[in-house]
């Protein structure tokens, strides 16, 4: 029996419609699904056998069903599955739902009386699904007209920088808790204990040749004192150990040896050394630093002087 998709269409295009529907509804990442999941695959394979195991099964009934027919029943099988897309019984109907035409043979009826270099005009309505669509039209911009203009709904500009400023709020969060994206401007000064531990025994092994492993100083400077070369405080002094000193004579870059957060770790433990007074420390370079924000604070923190008071 003639089928309006033929079987070598509809069987390619079930599989691969579910084949793209698990691959968008399951995350896996930035592999396939059916690669990243076994499961999938198996799925798949199953669903393609049974899907043609089904098309099998209809030919084999459509065939024995035709062979129980009449020879008449036959013959109207065969004019019924003739005819074209267009000239079938169903499709007729629709279309003059649709369109609401008039049959050729009543275009007379339908005829102006005025004519335009002999071309005459014919009174047809407005086909439906062009009227529905008008109407729809309507109510579509009354709806906008009331929910943008009159009740101030968020338009595609305004929901744009919502999102834009949703999302800088989420990744500011996101780089306070994630260790390897971690730079000067959020890093955090660490005081546990267990932490600068693991600081002292990153600077024993990868810094004391320079500074000892006192910190007094030797080749690189000491980092007891309260004096610093390019800034002290656990964002200067992560950003120093990260990007590297001076540029020909300073320390270099541990940002391709040592992690975000072993950087944190050794930065928090140096600071943590201030004021250790390590036996023969190397004089002290560079300027007293002092912390801008700490400063404020105190200064906020710090009782109101009246100086209206009587001298």
């Amino acid at each position: 029996m003639k089928k309006l998709i033929p079987v070598y269409v509809r069987v390619p295009l079930i599989f691969f419609a579910v084949f793209g529907a698990m691959e968008y509804f399951i995350d896996s990442g930035d592999r396939p699904a059916f690669i990243k999941f076994p499961m999938v695959s198996l799925f798949l394979f199953v669903f393609l056998f049974l899907l043609i195991a089904i098309e099998v099964t209809i030919s084999a009934i459509d065939t024995i069903t035709y062979h129980l027919l009449t020879d008449e029943q036959k013959a109207k099988l065969e004019e019924a599955t003739s005819l074209s897309f267009g000239e079938s019984d169903w499709y007729k109907n629709i279309m003059k739902k649709l369109t609401k035409s008039t049959p050729i043979e009543k275009e007379g009826e339908l005829l102006l009386d005025h004519d335009y270099d002999g071309i005459r005009e014919l009174d047809n309505s407005l086909p439906p699904w062009w009227v529905y669509l008008f109407y729809a039209c309507i109510v579509f911009a009354v709806v906008y007209l009331v929910r943008f203009e009159i009740l101030g709904a968020p338009d595609q500009e305004m929901e744009l920088k919502n999102d834009i400023a949703q999302a800088k709020i989420e990744i500011a969060e996101y780089m306070k808790t994630a260790p390897d994206l971690m730079d000067e401007k959020t890093v955090t000064l660490l005081t546990d204990p267990a932490e600068l531990a693991i600081g002292k025994e990153i600077f024993t092994t990868n810094c004391a040749a320079c500074h000892r492993a006192d910190a007094g100083g030797q080749i690189g400077p000491n980092l007891t004192d309260e004096q610093w070369i390019l800034g002290g405080g656990i964002k200067n002094v992560f950003h120093t150990i990260m990007n590297g000193g001076r540029d020909g004579k300073g320390m270099i870059s541990w940002k391709g040896t040592l992690k975000p957060k072993e950087m944190q770790k050794v930065a928090s433990y140096i600071l943590s050394l201030k004021g250790s007074n390590p036996k023969d420390a190397k004089a002290p370079e560079g300027e007293i630093w002092v912390d801008d924000a700490a400063s404020k604070n105190e200064a906020s923190a710090a009782p109101a002087v009246d100086t209206t008071a009587a001298q």
